[in-house]
């Protein structure tokens, strides 16, 4: 191990307020799935259970754990840290279909006299169903994307601790909303999927392939922050920043074009039955 990741491990220690968030939500869930597990085992499989821990988990080791050290000191370390918290943490959440387990796993006066009367408010739910429109959810997730990578943006949130922890959070809201209505996670309506979900993943990738090819090939540092630290790890930051450009672009390219290629193929197969029936 070498000295700058000895020092970054050193000065790390955990956070509370998100690693005691992560521990009640993973209990809170929990007790919700056991309780109904009893009614609904078909819907709710092990595998659900195992899907929100597992956001739980990654959305902890992405900005709760030594990586977000990293990420203050490695381009590529930031970008890891962005794709973890808006392409895996929310659709593994989603996964478990949080909503009902979350609201069974909490105290039952919480739920009947506080919550209860709050999610039947009309006014919410009309929020809800507009913010998880395809065409709303789309613009939400990459424009938040697009406007923290703006170089002015990106430094200053590097700069202030807690505009750092807001870009996270919308991160995390604005990828939660695009992926709903991929996942669309019981109670959501189970309507067949559509077509028109091939150009919102495709259209994704697009935004995230020009800011990938943009870091990858302008040929010189885009983003101060890191030039004003320290070097310890003796990375050249124009070879940090194109490896960051390489794995945003591979990885989040795949994280789009498979569930688009899965899509196409069940479609075709919806619609190749349609025809013979």
């Amino acid at each position: 191990m070498s000295p700058a990741t000895r020092a970054i491990f050193a000065e790390w220690s955990p956070p509370l307020s998100l690693t005691t968030a992560v521990i009640l939500s993973a209990v809170v869930y929990l007790r919700g799935w056991l309780h109904i597990r009893r009614t609904r085992p078909a819907q709710f499989p092990a595998l659900r259970l195992a899907a929100f821990l597992s956001g739980l988990a990654v959305l902890w080791i992405s900005i709760g754990s030594p990586m977000d050290g990293f990420a203050d000191t490695l381009l590529s370390a930031h970008m890891i840290e962005h794709l973890l918290l808006m392409s895996f943490v929310p659709p593994l959440l989603l996964l478990g279909y949080p909503t009902v387990p979350l609201l069974r796993g909490l105290p039952r006066a919480a739920t009947v006299y506080l919550l209860g009367p709050l999610l039947r408010w009309p006014v919410l739910r009309a929020l809800g169903r507009f913010l998880t429109t395809p065409k709303v959810a789309w613009l939400a997730m990459n424009l938040a994307f697009l406007l923290w990578h703006v170089p002015r943006a990106y430094d200053f949130a590097l700069e202030h601790e807690r505009w750092h922890d807001f870009e996270h959070i919308c991160f995390l809201g604005t990828s939660i909303l695009f992926w709903w209505p991929l996942i669309r996670p019981w109670p959501e309506s189970s309507r067949p999927l559509g077509w028109h979900l091939l150009p919102y993943l495709v259209g994704a990738d697009v935004v995230n392939t020009a800011i990938s090819a943009m870091l990858a090939f302008c040929g010189r540092p885009v983003y101060a922050y890191y030039a004003s630290q320290p070097n310890v790890f003796g990375v050249s930051l124009l070879s940090d920043q194109v490896l960051g450009a390489v794995i945003m672009w591979v990885v989040g390219s795949l994280v789009f074009l498979v569930p688009a290629a899965i899509i196409t193929v069940r479609l075709l197969e919806r619609d190749s039955k349609l025809q013979m029936a």
